[in-house]
């Protein structure tokens, strides 16, 4: 007989006692850009005007939000910094017109926790009609969750871009700290198990892995049945 450790992660849980208030923090910020040189141009003027110039830049998809997060008042951030952003952009050339806008709202389950969503827009309209727009994606999103809004806020920027030259506009949702922070209580430990193996399974624990046999036209197949030819 044979010993093989295995380990298990245990399924994140909330302890009733601890509170993971506080946790992450951002906040909404748009900029406009409309004399660049180039589509890359006009986009790293509107980083700079974002506050964004030196950090390195993490973009992040989906509605959901991290808990505890809470609005802050924005800060300058170091150079070199990871960050988080929710970003929303839209780019235009000689004379065009676009918008850009994102949002947050905090909410509440039918369970009673709270939580938060965001959603951004991208669009050719102008910063009203796109707020509106905003406005309609977020109670998509709440809706499809079961999700009552407590609390909200959008930010929408449009730009018109110069004769001849490229504009960018951006919205984003700013998270400096969310990549580095771990909610007190909201991760369980990490269990480890002993499982005892019989003679054959630790014989077969110790034996090679199976080769792929090679076709005649050069692709390989796995002994199951898996085929590597792209």
């Amino acid at each position: 007989m044979s010993m093989v450790h295995i380990g298990l992660l245990q399924p994140r849980v909330m302890s009733g006692g601890e509170s993971t208030k506080n946790t992450s923090g951002g906040w909404l910020m748009t900029s406009v850009s409309p004399w660049g040189d180039s589509d890359e141009d006009a986009f790293d003027q509107a980083l700079v005007e974002l506050g964004l110039g030196d950090a390195r830049i993490i973009e992040v998809r989906g509605a959901m939000l991290p808990i505890g997060f809470e609005p802050l008042p924005p800060r300058l951030l170091p150079m070199g910094s990871l960050v988080e952003c929710h970003l929303a952009v839209s780019r235009v050339f000689d004379g065009g017109q676009a918008s850009a806008g994102v949002g947050w709202a905090i909410a509440e389950t039918p369970e009673g926790d709270q939580c938060a969503v965001v959603a951004t827009i991208s669009s050719e309209e102008d910063s009203e009609e796109t707020s509106i727009l905003l406005k309609t994606e977020l109670r998509k999103r709440m809706g499809s969750r079961d999700l009552e809004v407590l609390d909200y806020e959008i930010a929408v920027d449009e730009v018109t871009s110069a004769p001849g030259h490229h504009g960018v506009v951006l919205a984003a949702l700013i998270l400096p700290d969310s990549l580095n922070f771990q909610p007190k209580g909201a991760m369980g430990r990490v269990r480890e198990m002993i499982r005892e193996l019989s003679d054959d399974e630790d014989k077969k624990s110790k034996a090679p892995p199976p080769q792929a046999a090679r076709r005649s036209d050069g692709t390989r197949k796995a002994d199951g049945g898996m085929s590597f030819e792209l």
